[in-house]
């Protein structure tokens, strides 16, 4: 049976695929690096720069948080992007995990990742959308549940028609977010009512900051950047995985970055320390501050792109994590098909789209406070997640040294470590803050305890049943 795609043959790396993964390798790379920008810029740039001054009051502690925050994702990246060429396949750290210590580590984490990392933050995500619109059109408490379902099963039959029309939908809104924001960076000395002086002195007073302020400061800045590692989980649907998911990641990160510091520039030449220092909504309140109320309003539409772009990145990604485990006979029965016209993972689509809009149903009978407290456990979901592929790189360092590796880890073994301990340090932080919100996400990966002894008894019933597998 060839192999050939799109006229070329694949590389020793692309060949090694799942032989029961239908999906088609179409993925180009600019696509994948514009998902790894809409799954890490969506809310977070708007909403957490006046939690970090808060911590660290001084305009070049900020930068330097940002700029190191940049650098620990960049460490995460080198091990996956060496992982995603060794393993180019759908799911991500599920994949890592099962091949680096045991299926059922692997399955815990793709149960975690699926239910509580994608459907949690696809519902989260949906609320603050139609929360936003609502600013702008009145159409009460019920309305917003319905506008949330409606934008959830919206853009998932877009991308149940095909990989290329959520990629599109994906890259318009990358492009429509970077240019947006860049613009804003250039228009802000340029046009706008700000002060120079708000930037400087860069470290004046800087050293009685401690250093556990500043690791505080860096919990949101690392938040900011989760998503970095999006384009793993879609590996087997990326052309030349070997080549093309390293650069995505580092390319995406870059631009992630670069977007970054130039947004914290405008809020600091926009606001003083002492009004930016606690501010909610940074982004509307600088816009306001440069532009006046229009400004603001534009801002405000701004995010809501943002939050709207982001929102198509997860629900293109959280069914490959579902569809990963369902060919290896872990998940419920039917999740594993390919759609045989639009060779998308159709059926986990669907599933991911029931499952966030029943939270979303749930979620309505609490008040919005405990909604956005119980939700908050997706942080620490996220954080044991990409700790636990980064430690499968020293794994399989160890137990496959020979198997064939398309890229190599720079920085091996000190730089993975590093964000291992900076990541250790934000886990340990938010058991101690949020413990109510951690044990719900622990008890969500247990409860696939369970299902994982039904999915493996029933995958041996059917290997017994089949002719074939014998």
């Amino acid at each position: 049976m060839s192999t050939e795609i799109s006229g070329q043959a694949d590389t020793p790396a692309a060949v090694d695929r799942h032989p029961r993964d239908r999906l088609r390798r179409s993925l180009s790379l600019n696509a994948a690096v514009l998902l790894v920008v809409s799954s890490v810029i969506g809310s977070g740039i708007f909403f957490t720069p006046g939690e970090i001054a808060e911590q660290l009051p001084h305009p070049g502690l900020i930068f330097a948080a940002w700029i190191a925050g940049g650098l620990l994702s960049l460490a995460g990246a080198l091990a996956n992007a060496e992982l995603g060429a060794m393993f180019p396949r759908a799911g991500g750290d599920y994949i890592y995990l099962r091949e680096a210590y045991h299926p059922l580590a692997g399955f815990m984490v793709g149960w975690l990742t699926f239910f509580v990392i994608y459907i949690g933050t696809i519902a989260t995500l949906a609320v603050a959308f139609a929360a936003g619109l609502a600013s702008f059109i009145d159409f009460g408490s019920l309305g917003k549940i319905g506008v949330a379902a409606g934008i959830i099963l919206g853009v998932s039959v877009l991308n149940y028609v095909g990989l290329r029309w959520g990629a599109l939908a994906n890259s318009l809104t990358a492009y429509l977010k970077i240019g947006a924001l860049l613009a804003l960076g250039l228009a802000a000395p340029l046009f706008g009512r700000g002060d120079t002086a708000n930037l400087g002195p860069l470290f004046q007073g800087a050293s009685a900051i401690s250093i556990w302020a500043f690791g505080a400061a860096l919990s949101p800045v690392l938040f900011s950047y989760l998503g970095w590692n999006a384009s793993i989980y879609v590996a087997s649907e990326l052309r030349d995985p070997g080549r093309n998911l390293p650069r995505s990641l580092f390319v995406g990160l870059g631009v992630c970055t670069l977007v970054y510091l130039v947004m914290n520039a405008v809020y600091l030449y926009a606001l003083p320390m002492e009004t930016l220092r606690g501010t909610e909504n940074t982004g509307v309140a600088a816009a306001k501050a440069l532009f006046g109320p229009l400004g603001g309003t534009l801002v405000a539409m701004l995010v809501l792109g943002s939050v709207l772009g982001t929102l198509n990145a997860m629900i293109l990604i959280g069914p490959r994590v579902a569809y990963a485990m369902a060919i290896d006979g872990l998940f419920f029965r039917g999740v594993d098909a390919a759609h045989q016209r639009f060779n998308t993972p159709h059926i986990a689509i669907v599933v991911q789209a029931f499952g966030a809009v029943a939270l979303l149903v749930l979620i309505d009978r609490f008040p919005d406070s405990l909604f956005l407290s119980a939700l908050s456990y997706t942080t620490f979901a996220i954080v044991l997640a990409t700790m636990g592929d980064v430690s499968a790189l020293y794994v399989l360092r160890r137990r496959q040294p020979n198997r064939h590796r398309p890229y190599r880890a720079w920085g091996y073994p000190w730089l993975p470590a590093a964000y291992l301990l900076a990541n250790g340090g934000i886990a340990l932080s938010l058991l101690i803050e949020r413990p109510d919100e951690c044990l719900i996400g622990i008890l969500v990966a247990l409860t696939g305890l369970l299902f994982y002894v039904l999915f493996l008894r029933g995958s041996r019933g059917a290997e017994e049943t089949d002719p074939e597998s014998h």
